[in-house]
């Protein structure tokens, strides 16, 4: 009875168990990139994001406020003193009541951040002293004025977890980055949309006519769809960046769109054209029985049942040109920033604020959120068109 045709595999689990890996291996970074874009800088330095959630320990520089600043410096019994806490100074609580960290040890020096305990008092020389609580809260004393920039305080700090949504301020609504990542996304919508639809429209004609068209020459032009599939992309670039300069395309969008044509053809051609071959015959037969031409057979019968196909390769051929740097980088002009697409940005960002990974990884999950959201909307339409033919 075991080896009865229909009965459950002893494998199963197996299967289970590998699509669950399979799963986590694309979700986890995923869902870390989500969570490191709401995180602070000092958090993300000091913790992973699995620990969001939780009190982490992390070693801070905070600074008192400025004796400058209006109001900040007072005269009390003779002695010139600025009051206040650290960390409503640095901005991660607006009052000294809701400052939610607490500092274990303390110091004057990066060097030695533990030299002195909560209400410790350190002499910074010349009659100035500077006492910190546990909560944050100082005193900067001197017998003469105060002057300068405020005093720097190194401490060790159990914070409470912290999300904010100034990271995406800075991408999206204020900030340097602004202008530049809203360019570099419709820049990436620019060549993403027409490098999906042209190589689409070409292969669907050329599958047809590899499915159901008899001329010569046809499982020889099959067969260098096949090969042409193999073909290292590196292997093309620079020959058709010299082809592109030598008819006069030059490096632009035109460009762009028909490498990335050129090199989504073979995939295209070939999936299509395994996917039509598969649709009954009997409906192209009594069709030009009844007089249709091929290319209404083509418009009014394969392209309506080829549907699944053509959206699996839309969606192979967005994530790709999408995420595409290399091609980008090659076929478009980058000095002025005008055609700059979004991995490129991302680049730049990590060039010129390699510290600041909280505005990295911003603008990477922004730049991974339409992929997303046209992966999820379409993602039954792949597994049919993939799945399509395997069953008779």
């Amino acid at each position: 009875m075991d080896n009865i045709a229909g009965s459950k595999s002893s494998l199963t689990w197996a299967v289970h168990l590998s699509v669950v890996l399979l799963v986590a291996l694309w979700l986890f970074p995923t869902v870390g990139l989500l969570v490191s874009s709401f995180r602070t800088a000092d958090q993300i330095s000091s913790s992973g994001w699995w620990q969001s959630l939780f009190p982490t320990e992390q070693n801070l520089t905070l600074r008192t406020a400025d004796p400058a600043d209006p109001g900040a410096q007072q005269l009390l019994n003779g002695i010139y003193t600025v009051q206040g806490n650290l960390f409503v100074v640095e901005g991660s609580a607006e009052t000294a009541a809701q400052s939610a960290a607490e500092i274990s040890v303390w110091g004057t020096s990066s060097r030695e951040i533990s030299t002195y305990q909560p209400g410790d008092t350190a002499d910074l020389g010349d009659g100035e002293t500077l006492t910190v609580q546990h909560n944050g809260d100082y005193i900067w004393a001197s017998p003469t004025e105060l002057t300068g920039r405020g005093q720097r305080a190194f401490v060790t700090a159990t914070t409470p977890p912290e999300f904010t949504l100034k990271n995406y301020e800075t991408v999206l609504i204020s900030g340097s980055t602004t202008d530049s990542m809203s360019k570099a996304f419709f820049n990436t919508m620019t060549v993403t949309i027409p490098a999906t639809i042209i190589p689409i429209v070409i292969a669907a004609f050329a599958a047809y006519a590899l499915a159901w068209m008899d001329f010569p020459g046809r499982a020889i032009l099959i067969a260098i769809v096949v090969g042409l599939l193999v073909v290292p992309l590196q292997l093309a670039l620079i020959p058709l960046l010299r082809l592109h300069l030598g008819i006069g395309i030059g490096k632009g969008y035109l460009g762009v769109w028909l490498a990335h044509t050129g090199f989504g053809l073979p995939l295209a051609i070939y999936l299509l054209r395994n996917y039509m071959v598969g649709l009954p015959r009997d409906i192209i037969e009594n069709a030009k029985v009844d007089g249709a031409t091929d290319f209404q057979i083509f418009t009014k019968i394969i392209l309506p049942l080829s549907f699944p196909a053509l959206a699996s390769f839309a969606i192979f051929q967005f994530l790709w040109t999408w995420n595409d740097l290399l091609v980008a980088k090659v076929f478009l002009i980058d000095s002025t920033g005008d055609t700059t697409v979004m991995t490129n940005q991302i680049v730049e960002l990590l060039g010129t604020r390699g510290g600041n990974w909280e505005i990295l990884a911003t603008a990477a999950f922004v730049s991974i959120a339409v992929p997303l959201v046209v992966f999820f909307a379409m993602q039954k339409y792949l597994v049919r068109g993939l799945l399509a033919g395997s069953v008779k």
